[in-house]
């Protein structure tokens, strides 16, 4: 039985090894030419105006997270929409109370105010 792992095995250490072997030959002939404008922190061409230690607000993460959330739902909706036909009334009744839920979602959301920038 572990036979069959020998190809699996040997794809992971051929990548090992192909990533240790061009990371070092990247060290040994890369170009070495330090310069301390090379070591700040770059801002689109413009002088860094904070500190990267800041802290950002909830509300950005709450607003990628819930991204994400409602991003995931159209995932869940092409697989329905393709086969459409062939899950009849009872795919037609799961998709409807899978948005149904997503929408008291958004609607619990909205009205907390999550997505609101003051």
């Amino acid at each position: 039985m572990v036979e069959n792992y020998i190809p699996l095995f040997m794809m992971i250490a051929g990548g090992l090894t192909f990533a240790v072997v061009m990371g070092k030959i990247n060290q040994v002939l890369g170009p070495r030419r330090p310069n301390p404008e090379k070591y700040t922190t770059y801002e689109s061409g413009m002088e860094p105006v904070r500190t990267a230690r800041e802290r950002f607000s909830v509300k950005y993460y709450l607003v990628a997270v819930l991204f994400i959330l409602f991003d995931i739902e159209i995932v869940f909706l092409y697989p329905w929409a393709v086969s459409f036909r062939q899950l009849g009334i009872q795919g037609f009744v799961v998709m409807f109370v899978f948005i149904f839920v997503l929408l008291v979602g958004f609607y619990y959301v909205w009205r907390k105010g999550a997505l609101e920038w003051d």
